[in-house]
């Protein structure tokens, strides 16, 4: 899953060309669902960066508490929402990393997953529109998530789809076959992502302190399938 996520105040430009900005990026060091970040998503044929918020939330849902801020990648069939956000409302939402927490004997030791060039990258996601009256919208969205490889394997079981930015175009295009969107959902290759442990102090949504994302500890990187430390 991805419970929290961790956003610098980014520059667009640094994760695609020609992006038309109607917000600014939603900077945060521990950004929880039921808030709002930022999206990329196709209007008019143009990438456009606007903010959406966690959790799908479409007309018919009665307790935002059930707006649901994942979908697993196996199962976008099987519910309404995701099926048909799957197929016509794909979306892109940048970040610089995703916490996860592996369970240790006494506790969840929070790690922060990044690029191994700390450069920012792209979470697959789907997003619907919510008609609040007749001249007033919103948007929500859900990240998808996909099974896990090294170097992820021994900190959790889920992770969110990462799109490069060569293939952002074909995943946001409402025109390309849903199987060949199916097949971008896959664990992001092992050299791209690396994790460290952080400070404890991401347990508590609250904290938003940018220490959350300090590390406390080597880099975990995939080489030849084995688990490495590296510098950080």
């Amino acid at each position: 899953m991805a419970g929290r996520l961790y956003i610098e105040a980014l520059n667009p430009a640094r994760l695609l060309d020609n992006i038309v900005i109607d917000s600014p990026v939603v900077a945060s060091p521990n950004l929880a669902p039921r808030h709002w970040l930022s999206m990329l998503r196709l209007e008019q044929g143009e990438i456009h960066l606007g903010r959406a918020f966690w959790g799908m939330t479409p007309s018919w849902l009665k307790v935002l508490d059930h707006a649901p801020h994942c979908a697993r990648a196996e199962s976008l069939d099987e519910r309404r929402m995701f099926r048909e956000a799957f197929s016509a409302r794909r979306c892109l939402i940048p970040v610089s990393g995703v916490y996860v927490w592996k369970q240790l004997p006494r506790q969840k030791q929070p790690f922060l997953v990044t690029r191994t060039d700390r450069e920012p990258f792209m979470l697959a996601g789907i997003w619907c529109r919510y008609m609040t009256d007749i001249r007033t919208a919103f948007d929500s969205m859900a990240l998808i998530t996909v099974n896990v490889d090294a170097p992820l394997t021994p900190l959790t079981d889920r992770f969110p789809a990462v799109i490069g930015a060569d293939q952002a175009a074909t995943w946001l295009s409402p025109d390309t076959p849903l199987s060949q969107a199916r097949d971008l959902l896959t664990p992001a290759p092992p050299a791209l992502l690396g994790a460290f442990p952080v400070e404890r102090l991401v347990n508590d949504p609250a904290n938003q302190n940018w220490h959350c994302a300090r590390p406390t500890g080597h880099m975990l990187t995939a080489t030849r399938g084995a688990i490495h430390a590296t510098g950080h």
